[in-house]
């Protein structure tokens, strides 16, 4: 290694017969060896390999692109044995010339990235002067120990000696020019110590960290992928430090001052709370003033530290604002997504179809959100705005799918709730009638009021736009629901179907053909008059057994008749036995899915059970009604013994017709008794029982008895015409000679109080 055109290829050809490529002194002076070329050495033993390093400090890398020597220069210290540093005679104690910075660069990173094994360094001096050997070595070796204890080092050799790294030889050659067949005599003396280099005390002695020859190659390949990597090979030239420190510096001065701008600060502050008009157009104004500010006081720099200096100091003013340009962008798409709403309402309120209206509003607010985001635009930054746009759009199209759901479920729950009304009312009434008609009417209700809500339905969908498998799926739904409406109906009555059947038996039982309360006179057929009741309370109890939707027929009705009423065809009697066959003790009905059964077979009959037991008593009530109401009727006594009266009283009613005072007194106690008897009300008295009847009338009678004497006492007393119209009712009654007028028998007024108990009885009865 060493200086360029200072002679290396030379130098190498004739110590090792290698071949590589001279410069040719009569071009003039320029580079030759580019890169890093090797050979192998002729007739030297052991094998030897050169490698002839491009020259340092030439002219066609320029001051700036020193990186490659000092990776060449490394490279060299790391996988040689030997290093032979070639400089001129008059270089010695120069600084840069003698590569001084460049061995003090290698020698720091050397340490730091490889492992210690000892180098030679020979120094050759080219074209030697007149001043001796022993006075230039000296020079060298301090200036070598000098550059050793100036490198910073690593912990582990902090204390190391240059010996442990560096075996340091100088060797001198006349020139080549001026002293050819002197400089090729030094050469030959030099390319002796070459052979056996490697025994000990040779110039390769120190076999510490040897890699065999077949890993060489590897060995290599690493070692300058190690050296690629480190930076710190990688030193800017002087004018480069200079403006990279220098405009770096302009920039934060800039960069401090953009963020102080008053009118920055205003813009800042505005568009925290609210869209600015312009915000684009005036923060642009304020980036390109202060970029070119930086460009006018960094002009006389490099240019490729200035233009990367910018670019960097554009980029943090660009992070700067980025924030407030998000904000631009959100409060723009807030305000978009607002107007696009209230748009939206309007317009469907206006009557303009859903799916017109939504398209419509759709493109007018995305494309006065694109004008408003051209407004804002930062036109130094690259900034995507697709996501802000694309947010906005899923935000408008997750509002319309919130209207059109919102929609779509008040025009269905509509539809549902005109279905629940026109079903429910009907339903319930027809069920209540329960007759043969009773489900072929509730089918046609479904099906006339089913059509007529799906038909609105699908009109209302109609301006919606909607796929024609998800409008099929809403239609059956409402149809469902429909039969859902009469399903949940006839399960509601079917829970009451007890008190249905007691109301219906109660009715038909207690009102006659033309709906009037029936009176038990004795006349009527009580067996015939429950059972066509009790038929009718089964009729309704088999509607109200299972839904019936379809048009498919059951069994359901003859099944309950003949098992609940017709009872004695279900059983068969042989030799002396009784076997029952009992069609109800099922769960289920023949023919009905369960899914459509509201009661099933045992229900019926349990539930037929408990409707004879509580409807029994209002029977029995009838029965024993006209049971009295025949006795109270018959009050003849038997025709035996009216003729047993006419046979034994001959005699007594012959007297009575020869002395007619006999009829007279026989009168007057019969108006007495018949005047006894519609006060006391003896036929209401013995109505609930003899026993009841006479405990009454032994406490009534005596008071009842003293209140007629009296009220006959004072009527008696009293001119008849003093006041006719005091009591009408009594005046008609008054007696004349000692007896009442024949009126007495068919009015009655009096009233009756018991001193002992204060209770008043009063009564009136008119013919």
């Amino acid at each position: 290694m060493g200086p360029q055109s200072s002679g290396k290829s030379t130098l190498l050809n004739h110590l090792f017969y290698t071949n590589f490529r001279e410069m040719d002194a009569f071009r003039g002076r320029s580079q030759t060896t580019k890169g890093i070329w090797m050979a192998k050495c002729a007739g030297i033993e052991p094998c030897t390999l050169v490698m002839d390093l491009e020259g340092t400090d030439g002219r066609e890398r320029g001051e700036d692109d020193t990186a490659f020597e000092k990776q060449s220069a490394l490279f060299a210290l790391a996988v040689s044995d030997i290093v032979l540093i070639n400089m001129w005679c008059h270089d010695i104690g120069r600084e840069q010339a003698a590569n001084k910075p460049l061995l003090k660069t290698v020698f720091q990173v050397m340490m730091r990235l490889f492992s210690p094994r000892k180098t030679t360094l020979m120094f050759v001096i080219r074209d030697k002067t007149r001043t001796p050997l022993e006075n230039l070595e000296p020079v060298l070796r301090e200036d070598i120990q000098k550059i050793w204890d100036s490198v910073p080092k690593p912990q582990a050799h902090k204390e190391t000696p240059l010996s442990e790294f560096f075996n340091v030889e100088v060797v001198a050659f006349s020139s080549y020019e001026e002293k050819e067949e002197q400089f090729k005599e030094q050469v030959a003396n030099l390319r002796q110590r070459f052979f056996h280099s490697i025994a000990p005390g040779g110039l390769a002695g120190d076999r510490r960290g040897v890699v065999p020859a077949s890993g060489f190659s590897f060995s290599a390949q690493q070692i300058w992928k190690v050296i690629k990597e480190n930076k710190d090979l990688d030193l800017p030239a002087h004018k480069v430090m200079v403006a990279t420190v220098r405009c770096e510096e302009i920039a934060n001065e800039k960069y401090a001052g953009f963020t102080a701008n008053e009118d920055w600060c205003l813009l800042e502050e505005a568009v925290q709370s609210g869209p600015v008009a312009g915000f684009g157009k005036k923060l642009n104004s304020i980036l390109y003033t202060f970029l070119s500010e930086y460009d006018v006081e960094a002009t006389y720099f490099d240019e490729g530290v200035r233009s990367a200096k910018r670019k960097q100091f554009e980029e943090k003013l660009l992070q700067l604002v980025q924030p407030a340009h998000q904000s631009m962008l959100g409060h723009l798409r807030s305000g978009t997504l607002e107007k696009f709403k209230e748009a939206f309402e309007k317009a469907m309120k206006g009557g303009e179809g859903f799916s017109m209206a939504a398209c419509n509003c759709t493109e007018s607010y995305m494309a006065l959100f694109d004008g408003g985001y051209a407004d804002a635009v930062v036109e130094l930054a690259n900034w995507d705005s697709s996501k802000v746009r694309d947010k906005l759009r899923r935000d408008i199209d997750a509002h319309v799918a919130s209207v059109r759901a919102a929609k779509l479920s008040e025009i269905t729950s509509s539809y549902e709730a005109k279905l629940n009304e026109a079903l429910s009312g009907p339903v319930e009434a027809l069920l209540d009638g329960a007759t043969n008609e009773t489900w072929p009417a509730i089918r046609k209700l479904l099906q006339r009021e089913t059509e007529s809500a799906v038909s609105g339905l699908s009109s209302a969908l109609s301006g919606f736009d909607m796929d024609e498998q998800t409008k099929d799926k809403m239609l059956t739904s409402l149809e469902d629901y429909a039969k859902g409406v009469v399903e949940a109906k006839a399960r509601e009555e079917a829970g009451r179907v007890l008190i249905r059947m007691k109301d219906r038996f109660s009715t038909l039982f207690s009102h006659d053909s033309d709906s009037m309360p029936r009176v038990w006179t004795g006349k009527e057929d009580i067996r015939a008059i429950t059972k066509t009741a009790r038929s009718a309370s089964l009729k309704l109890l088999s509607v109200m057994a299972a839904i019936r939707l379809d048009d498919n027929v059951d069994n359901i009705e003859n099944t309950l008749s003949s098992s609940l009423v017709d009872t004695k065809s279900n059983a068969a009697v042989t030799d002396g036995s009784i076997t029952t066959f009992d069609p109800l003790a099922s769960s289920t009905w023949e023919q009905v899915p369960p899914a459509k059964t509201l009661i099933t077979p045992v229900q019926c009959k349990s539930l037929w059970r408990q409707f004879r037991a509580e409807t029994e008593y209002s029977v029995t009530q009838a029965i024993s009604a006209q049971e009295a109401n025949k006795r109270n009727n018959n009050w003849l006594p038997p025709p035996w013994a009216i003729v047993a009266l006419m046979v034994l009283g001959f005699n007594e009613f012959m007297t009575l017709l020869r002395n007619p005072l006999y009829l007279g007194v026989i009168f007057v106690g019969f108006l007495i008794m018949k005047a006894l008897w519609v006060q006391l009300d003896i036929s209401g008295e013995f109505r609930n029982g003899a026993l009841p009847g006479l405990l009454s009338l032994s406490t009534k009678f005596l008071p009842t008895v003293m209140n007629l004497l009296r009220k006959l006492a004072e009527e008696g007393q009293m001119p008849a015409t003093n006041n006719p119209q005091r009591n009408p009712a009594v005046a008609s009654k008054s007696f004349q000679n000692g007896s009442t007028s024949s009126d007495m028998s068919s009015s009655a007024s009096s009233g009756v109080t018991s001193s002992g108990n204060g209770t008043e009885y009063s009564s009136h009865t008119k013919e």
